[in-house]
């Protein structure tokens, strides 16, 4: 069972280092692309992709379960995914970056209402760990420039980082299954696909699959379907299986330090001292909340 929580906190890192960098391919696609379309292309080529990997259909289903994949996949695919490119149209790229970094909070909340075995996730601890750590994400994410409130996307991305957390906990309860992840993760695609046709009308979507004959939107949706989607939902729903919805959360925490590397890296962006001091900060917090869950839970079983 350790083996399978560090392989769970391996899938983890290499989900958020995948999602940390998938700005990079997006911006590179909206240049032809509406964030509609990137959207449903991604998850459409996940879905391709898993049923490759792994034909076996999914069998034996029960009506509760069925309800719970599609109430994943509304959450975690269709209404997560619209609801942050909205906000994006409404606020700055920043304030959703740093807002959606609560999702872990959101975790832990949801958690400790309708599970009792994650009620340890709200010690003193990963209260301060995540107060840590979204003060090194407002540093990474703002830079010392000046924060400006727009309600409309705010609430927005708020409901976002609400509605994956809602997605975490599913994930937990489909884990309980008996199911393959990649059967499931494929279940929830189908059903996030399914829920994401009737927006299709309302965001001007094209078909037009001309325009992946340019090598570089071929690459970057290539890596949005195969890596960010198909590979990572399965590597976290996978970690969520064997850490549980908080703990894997918490990971969220290092998606804007991987995007502010990986802009220095590839795109050559400068990286402010402020930038390193919220690089540090949040992965304190991290490592705060990571450590003293684990003690917390080492010292309620010594009691037992």
């Amino acid at each position: 069972m350790e083996d399978k929580k560090g392989i769970g906190h391996i899938a983890a890192v290499i989900t958020i280092f995948i999602w940390g960098t998938t700005f990079i391919s997006t911006k590179v696609l909206l240049k032809d692309f509406q964030p509609v379309e990137i959207l449903f292309f991604r998850f459409v080529l996940g879905l391709a992709a898993l049923l490759i990997v792994y034909p076996k259909p999914l069998k034996g289903t029960t009506k509760q379960q069925e309800l719970t994949f599609a109430a994943a996949g509304l959450c975690g695919i269709t209404l997560y995914y619209l609801l942050e490119n909205i906000a994006l149209t409404f606020t700055m790229a920043s304030n959703v970056g740093v807002i959606l970094s609560i999702a872990p909070f959101f975790t832990a909340i949801l958690s400790f209402t309708v599970s009792k075995g994650e009620r340890t996730g709200l010690s003193l601890n990963f209260f301060a760990g995540f107060v840590i750590a979204m003060a090194g994400i407002c540093l990474i994410s703002f830079g010392g420039s000046k924060v400006q409130v727009n309600p409309a996307g705010d609430l927005l991305a708020v409901i976002a980082a609400l509605v994956w957390a809602v997605y975490s906990l599913l994930t937990k309860k489909i884990s309980g299954f008996g199911f393959s992840t990649i059967q499931t993760t494929r279940r929830v695609f189908a059903y996030g696909i399914l829920f994401m046709i009737p927006a299709l009308f309302f965001f001007d979507f094209k078909w037009d699959l001309a325009r992946l004959t340019n090598m570089g939107n071929l690459l970057n949706l290539l890596f949005l379907g195969l890596g960010a989607s198909a590979l990572c939902f399965v590597t976290w729903n996978f970690s969520v299986k064997h850490l549980g919805p908080v703990k894997t959360s918490i990971y969220i925490y290092m998606v804007p330090v991987i995007t502010v590397t990986a802009s220095a890296l590839i795109l050559k962006e400068r990286i402010t001292g402020l930038a390193i001091l919220g690089t540090a900060l949040t992965l304190a917090g991290l490592l705060l909340s990571e450590m003293k869950l684990d003690f917390f839970r080492r010292k309620k079983s010594n009691r037992e």
